[in-house]
């Protein structure tokens, strides 16, 4: 069965998961996520908690970090003073594989921006 959908939103939802669903940056922080959630090769993420570091102020960034052995990402999301960290479990076994995603996820961002 596939998890396609037509929206955006609750393809969103069907792959948030994890103990913390809140995510940072308000509107621009979900739909960063929401752009993340409709790659076909992602399969769930799971929104880590919420740090605050550093100075108050500044706009909203995100950033994939490398892929680990298993294909997997991570997403840092920043603003301002506030971090999460994202997990992204993906469909795919190798770390080569997880880094073609990290590109392709990456390019769409920056599309977006």
């Amino acid at each position: 069965m596939s998890e396609r959908s037509d929206n955006p939103d609750t393809l969103l939802k069907s792959k948030l998961g994890g103990a913390h669903t809140t995510i940072i940056g308000g509107r621009l922080g979900k739909k960063l996520v929401r752009l993340v959630s409709q790659h076909p090769e992602v399969k769930k993420i799971i929104p880590a908690v919420i740090s605050v570091k550093g100075t108050a102020g500044g706009k909203l960034s995100g950033k994939l970090l490398r892929a680990d052995s298993r294909g997997n990402l991570r997403l840092l999301l920043s603003e301002g003073r506030s971090i999460q960290e994202l997990r992204l479990v993906t469909t795919v076994g190798t770390a080569a594989e997880g880094e073609r995603i990290v590109k392709e996820l990456t390019a769409i961002i920056e599309n977006s921006s």
